[in-house]
């Protein structure tokens, strides 16, 4: 009751964010998961993490409706017939975005938006509908008050994603958070270096390597909350992780490590996911009350459990042992690396998942992107900042060698010079040599911009100064980014220059 008392008593949370910590606490006074003694010691140990889900799960962590099914169908549930002008189309999904939940209680994804809204912008013109987005992405911003949301836009060039590229960049928002799904086979230049371009400008958009995940699942995909990789009309029921550091830990050697820890910790990661899935497709009742399922717009079927690694760099580093051999620097280091994450890969590959079917049942690997009290841990499989690679073609090659068995969302973050932005196109040649190596997913922000980049979400310097100075500030994440920023030391990102 202490941390209830807490939340009701803090100066630092909005009305809002009080009512989603008074929730939280609240389910984790239950205790419904069977958790065995050797897991519950790999829980101790920081190894395990189940990420802040709640003890008692009842709605799936990532949801990604099926939006255009909406906008055909309207919805029954909510009183919505199909929109017929922009207007109507803005105004709809402003009323979906409201009921879609998440483990954050907000979407985390907005949908294909520039193909929601392009068949709507005939006979509108650019002035007209410029008028008409700001408000919307305005309304976006002010109301979904948590930045692990995202919106997608590409491959293919729209008026609608232009425009909402051209508005980014003035507004400064930090929800929600674009990706370009980027093919250069189908995106032309121009595009994509506005694209960049704009980055520079507001950390928005970050450039996907659509070729290689077009190829993720039988059906399409969207990228939701930081860089997540999901089937749209399903999404994801949990993201527990394993944190590799905690594990090296108590390593008495690599071969313990490789042979005996890893191994047996993954089964207990494995068994424990199950547990979460299985409450809640079996009891839960989420999958039997959703109007989002009864009205087609997502699927039980196209539901994955996402398996989260972070920390392969201090992993390695602290296995390397006194030999100063690390993590992106040495051959002997990068192999060992090379050998963790083919042993987590197996593992998912073979491991049964329960209610999986789009994924063949099995899991599916996630570079995890960090949380708030992650000291001196690196996102998933990145090197760690101040320790990165001084050449960025290096840098991407080591890059693209670890993204390769990470299914659903691994990415790389470079803060660039303020002059990058009078060359975007040799930004552009740096994507399309790292998507051609592999890299699947890259981000940029200019080097004094507000808006950064933390993890996977967007966070603006000055929101971060007030939360620091203990003033409340409008959207949640800003309490993960200012610690996360300070701990792991995020100004001291190498800047790159073109």
């Amino acid at each position: 009751m202490t941390n209830v008392l807490e939340i009701v008593t803090s100066r630092k949370l909005t009305y809002e964010q009080k009512v989603m910590s008074l929730a939280h606490a609240a389910e984790d006074t239950l205790s419904i998961m069977n958790i065995p003694e050797k897991a519950r010691y790999y829980f101790d140990i920081k190894a395990i993490d189940d990420l802040f889900e709640g003890h008692a799960p009842y709605r799936p962590r990532y949801i990604m409706p099926d939006y255009e099914k909406f906008i055909k169908n309207g919805s029954e549930f909510l009183r919505i017939s199909p929109p017929e002008d922009l207007d109507e189309l803005l105004n709809s999904l402003m009323i979906l975005y409201r009921h879609v939940p998440s483990i954050t209680g907000f979407p985390v994804y907005l949908g294909n938006v520039d193909k929601l809204i392009e068949p709507f912008l005939e006979g509108v013109s650019d002035e007209e509908a410029k008028k008409k987005l700001r408000l919307f992405l305005n309304f976006l911003d002010r109301t979904i008050t948590d930045s692990f949301c995202h919106a997608n836009i590409g491959p293919e060039p729209t008026r609608a994603g232009k425009l909402i590229l051209e508005l980014e960049k003035d507004l400064q928002n930090a929800v929600p958070n674009f990706t370009l799904k980027y093919d250069p086979d189908i995106t032309p230049d121009d595009y994509a270096e506005l694209g960049i371009y704009t980055s520079l400008f507001c950390a928005n958009p970050a450039i996907c390597n659509h070729k290689v995940h077009k190829e993720t699942y039988s059906s399409d995909y969207g990228i939701s909350s930081c860089y997540n990789i999901l089937p749209i009309g399903g999404g994801a029921y949990t993201l527990s992780r394993i944190t590799l550091p905690g594990l090296a830990k108590v390593a008495t050697s690599i071969d313990q490590f490789l042979d005996q820890l890893l191994p047996d910790c993954l089964l207990e990661l494995g068994n424990y996911m199950n547990q979460r899935v299985s409450f809640l497709v079996e009891q839960s009742g989420f999958f039997e009350t959703s109007f989002l399922v009864k009205e087609g717009l997502i699927h039980p079927d196209n539901f994955i459990g996402m398996l989260g690694i972070t920390g392969l760099a201090e992993c390695v580093n602290l296995l390397m042992g006194d030999n100063g051999k690390r993590y992106g620097h040495d051959v002997e280091a990068d192999n060992l690396a090379d050998t963790i994450m083919t042993i987590i890969s197996d593992f998912a590959e073979q491991f049964p998942a329960v209610y999986s079917k789009i994924s063949n049942g099995r899991f599916m690997l996630h570079a995890q992107v960090g949380m708030d009290y992650d000291l001196g841990i690196t996102s998933g499989v990145r090197i760690p900042v101040g320790d990165e690679l001084k050449n960025v073609y290096d840098h991407l090659r080591h890059s693209s060698r670890f993204h390769r068995l990470i299914t659903t969302g691994c990415g790389d973050i470079f803060p660039f010079e303020t002059t990058g932005r009078n060359n975007p196109g040799a930004i552009l040649d740096i994507v399309k040599g790292a998507f051609s190596l592999g890299a699947k997913y890259i981000s940029f922000y200019e080097e004094n911009s507000d808006l950064v980049r933390i993890t996977g979400y967007l966070v603006k310097r000055s929101e971060m100064e007030k939360y620091r100075n203990e003033q409340v500030v409008l959207q949640g994440t800003t309490h993960l980014g200012a610690p996360n920023y300070d701990h792991n030391r995020l100004e001291n990102r190498k800047v790159r220059g073109v």
